[in-house]
């Protein structure tokens, strides 16, 4: 009688989790010690945007998510909930940095009470968050609430 050997289930729960703690991790050349790899690279033009007069550029950390689990997992891909982030606006013309942090469920809530709507989507794409920055296409989808409350005027 030949024996088959059936392929082990993998009833790990924990590995197929996000850890949200290395996604707030960035990368420093004192950490990596040697050249990074091609998987570790990330484009800083890709974590940039601009206003439309090319007078600004953003770039915004995430400082905390949430550790709640994607509603649609088996819809939209892993993600993750973003709770505060950090928003540094560079004025281009006299090089200025201005620094804010965020705390995009709070604002959330303050716009849904005044204004009866809220237009945030706090579920970012995993793919989306590069050495703890966000990219430039998830930008909009983070401070729009902080926008129409005008909080950042960008």
């Amino acid at each position: 009688m030949e024996e088959r050997m059936l392929p082990k289930e993998n009833t790990d729960i924990e590995s197929t989790e996000i850890n949200s703690e290395s996604l707030l991790e960035t990368i420093s050349d004192a950490e990596v010690k040697s050249r990074i790899s091609f998987e570790e690279f990330t484009d800083e033009r890709t974590l940039i945007s601009s206003d439309t007069f090319g007078t600004k550029q953003m770039k915004i950390k995430v400082l905390e998510v949430s550790d709640e689990h994607s509603p649609a997992k088996w819809k939209l891909g892993d993600r993750v909930k973003v709770i505060k982030i950090l928003v540094t606006i560079r004025h281009l013309t006299t090089q200025q940095v201005e620094e804010a942090e965020f705390d995009i469920e709070a604002i959330e809530r303050e716009l849904a009470e005044k204004r009866h709507y809220t237009s945030t989507n706090r579920w970012v794409p995993v793919d989306s968050i590069k050495n703890g920055y966000v990219v430039r296409s998830q930008h909009t989808r983070l401070i729009s609430d902080a926008h129409a409350l005008d909080y950042i005027a960008f």
